[in-house]
């Protein structure tokens, strides 16, 4: 098929960081126990949420949905990383870099909404303590979820459609580790100014609303902490909300500096791979861990499930 003086794109080829080839196979060693703990971690707080009856709360309903999107995010993202390590040619075909588009944008996308509706959760379970059953009943919870899924999804396949559609004119070489929407829209040949557009409006709706509605809360969250008179009530009631702060201070920030900064042609990838790696990769890998060092609940929810399958084990 051609395209003017071009000729279709049927496969691209993943570049980033090949100017370190002494680094490649680290780094395959390094993602693969990263991923094997992301999977491992992410996984025990899914199931540890569901055995525990104590835990059947919206908080742990949201955070099992937080869990499961990391395991699907690194799945989708590190798994075909680590066969381009090892690959001498490091393609990949046009249908399998918009297949691996599709879930990293959405699943994107679903984390910074679910990360707004676990703050209005707390908001509430601090605010309105006495109302919080009634208001965050479980058909609300279910389809603040659900919605949060659904959000991700739409987005993800609007841009990926309105970005595969284009011309790329040849050009394949991506120079960075993933099909990522950046670096695709690098390469295309025609006007993109309607994709950055998109891009522009879909960040503002979907970083910047949820991270804008994440610090009302946390204001109305301190102002309340700071109205309980007792120290230990004060305490309690922060370390409830510490571990929520800590991930969307470590996700909103690469997440904003990956899609909220100026684009280019001329950028380099570097900074941009390395923060990519941080965002789809430390970010999942340190939830679980921040999740479980922060949370008395987790914790004594963990010993439980392991006392008791060590008890049937023993029989």
């Amino acid at each position: 098929m051609q395209m003017g003086n071009y000729s279709a794109v049927t496969e691209f080829f993943l570049v980033g960081l090949s100017k370190y080839p002494e680094l490649q196979l680290f780094l395959f060693v390094l993602c693969l126990i990263m991923y094997a703990i992301i999977l491992l971690g992410n996984s025990l707080l899914i199931v540890i949420s569901i055995l525990d009856s104590h835990l059947h709360t919206p908080m742990y309903f949201f955070l099992g949905n937080l869990s499961f999107l990391d395991i699907c995010y690194t799945s989708s993202s590190i798994l075909p990383m680590l066969i381009i390590f090892r690959s001498n040619t490091k393609s990949i075909s046009f249908i399998g870099c918009a297949l691996q588009m599709v879930p990293s944008l959405g699943l994107g996308s679903t984390e910074c909404v679910l990360l707004a509706v676990m703050a209005y959760d707390r908001y509430v379970a601090i605010c309105n303590p006495l109302r919080y059953p009634i208001i965050m009943n479980r058909v609300l919870y279910v389809h603040m979820a659900a919605w949060s899924w659904v959000i991700g999804c739409m987005n993800s396949l609007v841009q990926t459609a309105l970005t595969m559609v284009l011309p790329f004119c040849g050009n394949n070489i991506i120079d960075h580790l993933t099909c990522e929407i950046l670096a695709l829209l690098k390469l295309i040949c025609s006007d993109i100014s309607m994709n950055v557009l998109i891009m522009t409006v879909a960040s503002s709706v979907l970083l910047v609303i949820p991270l804008l509605l994440i610090f009302i809360s946390y204001i109305f969250i301190l102002s309340s902490i700071l109205r309980i008179n007792s120290t230990e009530g004060r305490k309690k009631a922060f370390s409830t909300c510490s571990a929520h702060l800590t991930v969307v201070i470590l996700f909103y920030g690469s997440a904003l500096f990956m899609y909220m900064k100026p684009m280019s042609k001329d950028t380099k990838a570097s900074s941009a791979e390395i923060t990519g790696l941080s965002y789809g990769m430390v970010t999942p890998l340190l939830k679980p861990i921040i999740y479980s060092l922060r949370n008395k609940e987790v914790k004594e929810a963990v010993k439980k499930v392991l006392s008791r399958y060590l008890k049937s084990w023993k029989i």
